[in-house]
């Protein structure tokens, strides 16, 4: 079984991708909404507003 089998994942609202915990993401998994940064800078240019920066 892969190492990784067992990490938490979420799904990307933007691309609909799912998208596994990174280490980087260890203090602010709770935060983390966007698979990627392209796919949060989408998500700001669709709402017209700027999200808080979490780390992504």
């Amino acid at each position: 079984m892969p190492h990784h089998a067992d990490r938490p994942s979420k799904t990307c609202p933007i691309c609909g991708r799912p998208f596994q915990w990174r280490r980087k993401w260890k203090d602010v998994w709770e935060e983390v909404r966007y698979c990627s940064e392209r796919c949060r800078r989408a998500a700001r240019r669709r709402s017209g507003t700027a999200p808080l920066a979490s780390g992504e």
